[in-house]
């Protein structure tokens, strides 16, 4: 049920090669997750102190120029880069993180944001790893972090929102192998106090969960601790942030999960047949993570 990959890389010299890593690992996942694909990219390539926000045509042969002109027009900003990708894009600005996504949603609203932040970028659709990650060309895509999803749907609609990562903060993204059986208590709550959904998603409520302990200025590490109090279930997720990136079981530890570190790289995959032919894999520290403990690895 699902596949979950990740790849951290040390080692500057394999930056131009993450998306040519990474898309075999989600490949090989695929029949876990056939349902859907995605990928968060983590690469600095954003002029300083602008953002990039990954968004999502509500058709094939969207006036991406016309929404462009319309964006300049309404933030008095010029220019604002559009990077096309498949049918998608995305674009680069000086608009900030506090008042962006508001600012976009008022421009199209069937435009939907998938990511934003200064590092992130982040494609998903449906269908197979391999198709998807063709569509948007991840594999020739360089960086230094990515985490990807392959979906079974199990808890909601097979459609591209409802499909991994769940990207809703600045530079922040999730993916999740299981499933939580109280989240609809849970997202009951977070609403209460203002947090607003896209998906009835299960795995989008712990997105929003962590967003919302990282803006009251927990680290990463914390907000996972506090997932691992409120949220019940058989689950595995894996997290990455601008600078870091996480792991956590629960306490039956029934979904899957490897590790392999190098001095090059770190990489996590729900099957070790997904990090087989990454480089030097054959000397990595191999091991399978411990129920309920939170691993995390810095940049």
């Amino acid at each position: 049920m699902c596949g979950i990959a990740g790849l951290q890389l040390k080692n500057p010299d394999l930056y131009p090669r993450l998306g040519e890593l990474v898309v075999p690992m989600l490949d090989v996942l695929a029949s876990r997750g056939p349902d859907s694909t995605g990928v968060a990219v983590y690469r600095r390539d954003a002029p300083p102190g602008e953002q990039k926000y990954s968004l999502c045509a509500p058709e094939p042969g969207y006036d991406w120029a016309g929404y462009v002109s319309a964006l300049e027009a309404a933030a008095g900003v010029v220019p604002v880069e559009f990077r096309p990708r498949g049918r998608d894009g995305v674009i680069v600005t000086s608009i900030g993180q506090d008042h962006g996504p508001e600012l976009l949603a008022g421009i199209d609203p069937a435009v939907r944001l998938f990511g934003y932040g200064a590092a992130i970028e982040v494609y998903k659709d449906v269908g197979p790893a391999a198709e998807v990650c063709a569509r948007y060309g991840v594999a020739d895509m360089g960086g230094y972090q990515a985490i990807g999803h392959t979906r079974m749907a199990t808890e909601s609609a097979v459609t591209t929102e409802h499909s991994h990562p769940f990207a809703v903060s600045p530079d922040l993204a999730l993916v999740h192998n299981g499933s939580f059986s109280n989240y609809a208590s849970v997202r009951r709550q977070l609403a209460a106090e203002g947090v607003r959904f896209d998906t009835d998603n299960d795995s989008e409520v712990a997105a929003r969960y962590i967003a919302r302990e990282m803006a009251a200025g927990a680290d990463l590490t914390e907000a996972l601790r506090g997932v691992m109090k409120v949220f019940d279930g058989f689950f595995t997720l894996l997290v990455a942030a601008e600078q870091s990136l996480a792991i956590v079981r629960d306490s039956f530890a029934c979904k899957p999960m490897v590790v392999a570190e190098t001095a090059d790289y770190v990489a996590v995959a729900s099957e070790y047949v997904a990090l087989a032919d990454l480089p030097g894999v054959d000397k990595a520290q191999v091991f399978e993570p411990m129920p309920e403990e939170i691993y995390t690895w810095q940049v």
